[in-house]
């Protein structure tokens, strides 16, 4: 490893000094993927004075293993004003696992029906933030196998942003060249882009549980104070 992230403030902090050509720019927002994507993106949406919003998106994890992803699911209808669901399957894990289409359904509308508590949860009823001919910074505390990140971009592309930026503190390579593959129209952001990437624990000298409590209290904040632009 060639760097130590000491939490997901000081991750945000870095990655904001990264993206310093969006400070004040109109046509920016960033949006956080719960939960642990929300403290990293707060921070750069306060360095840059940038809105910020969540991007509802859940890990579909195996049944005998809640840590181990077999896809991720993003439901458009609580991005923006859209009917539908984004469902990414790992297809080689899925298979491996002897998972069928009933049992991966059942998996999903566990997790469709958490996105739908998150939403009143997060945004109080508040309307979510338009997207359309927007450039999106979209944030995570950091990428292993790359499906919530996948999930989220998919759903994000029905709407026709004028531009997407993965910003993570730590992405490997593998995954960095998949995005590059699958998505036109990206840019990718990052601290560190090792090889390879096991866990994004190993990263953070404090990678403590984001709670749901300091996500609302987080969007709050920012949610709040109105943006002034230099513009």
């Amino acid at each position: 490893m060639s760097i130590i992230l000491t939490n997901r403030r000081e991750a945000g902090r870095r990655l904001a000094k990264k993206l310093t050509a969006y400070a004040n720019h109109p046509q920016a927002l960033v949006l956080g993927l719960p939960r642990g994507g929300v403290p990293v993106a707060y921070q750069i949406a306060k360095a840059l004075n940038l809105p910020l919003d969540v991007c509802l998106v859940r890990k579909l994890a195996a049944p005998e293993n809640p840590e181990f992803a077999i896809g991720a699911i993003a439901e458009d209808s609580l991005i923006t004003n859209y009917s539908g669901e984004v469902v990414i399957i790992d297809e080689n894990t899925t298979q491996t696992k002897g998972l069928d289409k009933e049992e991966i359904k059942a998996i999903a509308a566990r997790e469709k029906a958490e996105l739908k508590w998150r939403d009143r949860c997060y945004r109080h009823f508040r309307c979510p933030m338009e997207i359309e001919g927007r450039i999106v910074i979209l944030v995570d505390d950091g990428v292993a196998t790359g499906l919530t990140v996948h999930a989220a971009v998919t759903a994000l592309k029905q709407h026709e942003p004028a531009k997407i930026i993965i910003a993570v503190p730590v992405i490997s390579l593998q995954i960095i060249n998949q995005f590059k593959a699958q998505f036109n129209n990206i840019e990718i952001v990052c601290v560190s882009s090792p090889k390879y990437l096991s866990a994004v624990s190993f990263w953070y000298e404090n990678f403590t549980e984001t709670t749901d409590r300091e996500v609302c209290e987080l969007l709050s904040e920012l949610t709040q104070k109105p943006v002034v632009s230099s513009y």
